[in-house]
């Protein structure tokens, strides 16, 4: 531990869910993309990982959170479930409201298409990510909980690809 703490400037976040209550449904993924101006990770935290002390090591050293949406459902999930108010402890940017800035409405796969932002799960969307995360709680599916895995992370990268663009649309 003799090395300096990475510094982590910006974190992409996005939640899976059970459903979309949350007071009956609870946190299946936190996937965090992390990324400064030299590096880039993804952290995953998935079912009994979701809490609130492995999501602050998770954010250690973050600036701004960046969520698509994020202000009515992420964040509020998260501070239901975990009883964490990210707003109060991070700087949060919910980039959806870029987006109706720019004109760009709908969900966030129908931005990522207006926009072309490529992604290679097709038709898997928040109802199917439900189902994944159910066949591996209930029959042990690992090919459901790797694809539910490979969705979140999509989820989270492309929130940097749609920083970007809207970056562009600014100029």
């Amino acid at each position: 531990k003799g090395q300096a703490m990475e510094q982590w400037i910006d974190a992409y976040l996005d939640i899976e869910t059970t459903g979309l209550s949350r007071f009956y449904d609870y946190i299946t993924v936190i996937g965090i993309y992390l990324c400064n101006s030299e590096d880039a990770k993804l952290i995953q935290l998935v079912g009994e990982q979701v809490t609130i002390d492995n999501l602050l090591k998770a954010l250690e050293g973050v600036n701004t959170i960046y969520t698509y949406n994020g202000s009515r459902f992420d964040l509020p999930f998260i501070d239901s479930s975990l009883g964490i108010d990210l707003e109060a402890n991070f700087h949060h940017h919910d980039l959806m409201y870029d987006c109706w800035r720019n004109n760009l409405y709908g969900g966030f796969k129908a931005v990522e298409q207006q926009l072309g932002i490529p992604r290679q799960l097709q038709g898997i969307g928040g109802i199917e990510a439900v189902w994944l995360w159910w066949r591996y709680q209930n029959d042990d599916d690992q090919n459901a909980l790797s694809l539910l895995l490979q969705y979140n992370k999509e989820d989270a990268v492309n929130l940097k690809a749609l920083r970007e663009k809207l970056d562009g649309c600014q100029s």
